[in-house]
C-alpha cells in the first residue's frame, strides 16, 4: 500500500509540474499570399509587417535594436508574430535579399542580421567591384549580375556561414520561384510606405514609424506583452 500511495503521490506531482512555455520564435514559415517570410505564433495578439531593404542603415539600426525585446521577448511569447517583407532599392539590395532568403524562412532571422551587421564592409566593396567591371557588369543578364555582386562583396560568403551552399545560391538566383516574389513585395510595399523601414500593426500602416524606438509602445498598445 505504501508504495503504490508513492507511486500515485509521484504522479500528481509530475502533473502538476508546470511545463515550459512554448519558444514561438521556432515557428517559421511563408505568408501564402505575400510570400513574405513569418515567425512567430498565428494567433498571436500583434501581427506586425515590417517592410526592411538591406541597403538601409536604419533597417539595420532596427533590425539589431529590436532583437532583444520584439523577438526574444515578444515573438517568443507568442503574442506577436512577424512577417518580413521586402522594399528593395538597387541591384546591391535585391542581390543581398536573395541571399537572405535562400536560407529559407528557419534561417532568415540569423542570416538576414548578419548582412545588416555586415551592411558596411559588403556594400562598400561590392559598390567598388561593380565601379571597377562596370563594363563587363552591364553586359551580363540581371541574374548573372545580381549573383557577381553576391560573390565579390562577400554577401555569398555570409550566405556559406549560415548553410546556403554555392549551389543552392545559383538555383536562387537564376529561378524565378526567388526573384519574382521579392519584386512582387517590393512593388506592393513601396505602394504602401514612403521609405524604409516601414510597419503595419494589424494591417494598419505604423504612420512616421522609422525605429524600434517609435513602434515598440505601438506595438504594447495593441497588446504586445
Amino acid at each position: 500500500m505504501r508504495i503504490l500511495l508513492a507511486l500515485l503521490f509521484g504522479a500528481l506531482l509530475t502533473a502538476a509540474a508546470p511545463q515550459p512555455a512554448r519558444d514561438w520564435r521556432t515557428n517559421t514559415g511563408v505568408a501564402p499570399v505575400t510570400g513574405g517570410f513569418t515567425v512567430g505564433n498565428p494567433a498571436a495578439k500583434v501581427a506586425l509587417v515590417e517592410y526592411l531593404s538591406f541597403t538601409c542603415p536604419h533597417c539595420g539600426h532596427f533590425f539589431a535594436e529590436s532583437k532583444a525585446v520584439l523577438h526574444d521577448v515578444m515573438v517568443r511569447n507568442g503574442s506577436v508574430r512577424v512577417e518580413t517583407r521586402s522594399a528593395v532599392r538597387d541591384p546591391f539590395d535585391l542581390a543581398a535579399w536573395v541571399v537572405a532568403r535562400c536560407g529559407g524562412p528557419r534561417r532568415f532571422q540569423a542570416l538576414g542580421g548578419a548582412i545588416f551587421a555586415g551592411q558596411e564592409g559588403w556594400l562598400t566593396r561590392g559598390q567598388a567591384w561593380v565601379q571597377a567591371n562596370l563594363d563587363a557588369v552591364k553586359a551580363m543578364p540581371q541574374a548573372a549580375q545580381l549573383r557577381a555582386i553576391a560573390d565579390n562583396s562577400g554577401l555569398a560568403a555570409i550566405g556559406a556561414q549560415h548553410g546556403v551552399t554555392p549551389a543552392a545560391l545559383t538555383a536562387c538566383f537564376t529561378g524565378q520561384g526567388t526573384l519574382d516574389p521579392l519584386l512582387k513585395m517590393t512593388d506592393a510595399a513601396f505602394a504602401k510606405i514612403s521609405g524604409t523601414p516601414g510597419f503595419e500593426i494589424n494591417g494598419t500602416l505604423a504612420a512616421d514609424t522609422y525605429d524600434w524606438a517609435h513602434l515598440e509602445p505601438k506595438l504594447r498598445a495593441a497588446g504586445a506583452r
